[in-house]
């Protein structure tokens, strides 16, 4: 195993949440990352923006882009993969973290909000890695890594949001295809999905509400699992649809019980969707 010193990272929707917790964790080992997000200024709701995560990144150790990206966009996607490249001189990992979600069903989706979700998701990761692909080529171990679920078929995950999950599911069929398609090149390709519901705006504001946190973790755990994935070499892990208590127990991190928000309700953590 490595660290991720002086390696460039690529993080899109990296201004809060899972995206967020994924730079600092990074950027301990002193890596280079590009937060990526289209909150460019302060919500009036949600805190972070790209600067903002930026100065943390720097703080912690590392070195850091900030850019304006809509990932629906592949001139500002081929525009940041350019920047990238001139500013740290190679691209070592990308992660696709951007995501927008409607638990509704076909009946209740606007088709505004059906494009929304698929360009968001599953046609980003198509977009991003096809723009990333030349560079990463070039890296000594280079990753992909999708925040999408295992594929599970069961009527429960189809019935209720079938948009949003044909474009998680999307997320995981392209990274499956692509960690064969480019098995040539070096390039490790896998998907990361928690155990347990993660709090963050996504809980907080589609889910339910900010009383969920108290059975939800910390977005850290995922951060610290997308680590393990990262520093792992040789392509000793592609292929595969990774779940983050699976991967950080591999890895012998049995401790998990830090990473709940309110550790008295540790045991009544809410599973996260698409697992049964």
């Amino acid at each position: 195993m490595g660290n991720l010193t002086n390696k460039t990272i690529i993080i899109t929707g990296a201004s809060r949440g899972i995206g967020r917790a994924m730079a600092l964790r990074f950027a301990r080992d002193g890596a280079n990352i590009v937060t990526a997000a289209k909150s460019a200024r302060p919500h009036p709701k949600l805190k972070g923006t790209i600067y903002t995560v930026a100065e943390e990144v720097a703080a912690a150790g590392g070195k850091a882009l900030a850019f304006k990206l809509d990932v629906r966009r592949e001139d500002q996607v081929a525009n940041m993969m350019q920047a990238t490249v001139d500013k740290f001189g190679g691209i070592d990992a990308l992660v696709n973290n951007a995501g927008a979600i409607s638990l509704t069903p076909v009946e209740k989706t606007p088709i505004k909000r059906y494009d929304l979700m698929q360009s968001v998701n599953s046609r980003a990761v198509f977009t991003c890695a096809h723009s990333a692909l030349p560079f990463l080529k070039a890296s000594a171990n280079p990753h992909i890594l999708s925040l999408s679920p295992p594929l599970n078929l069961s009527i429960r995950w189809l019935k209720d949001h079938a948009p949003y999950t044909l474009s998680k599911y999307g997320m995981t069929m392209l990274s499956l295809g692509m960690a064969a398609e480019f098995e040539p090149y070096g390039i490790a390709v896998n998907c990361l999905w928690p155990r347990t519901a993660i709090a963050t705006a996504a809980i907080e504001f589609v889910v339910g509400n900010r009383d969920l946190f108290k059975n939800c973790r910390k977005p850290e755990i995922m951060a610290d699992a997308a680590y393990e994935i990262l520093i792992t070499e040789n392509r000793q892990l592609s292929g595969q649809t990774l779940i983050d208590e699976q991967i950080l127990s591999e890895r012998g991190h049995t401790d998990l019980d830090s990473y709940a928000v309110d550790p008295v309700n540790a045991a009544q953590l809410l599973p996260d969707f698409f697992l049964d």
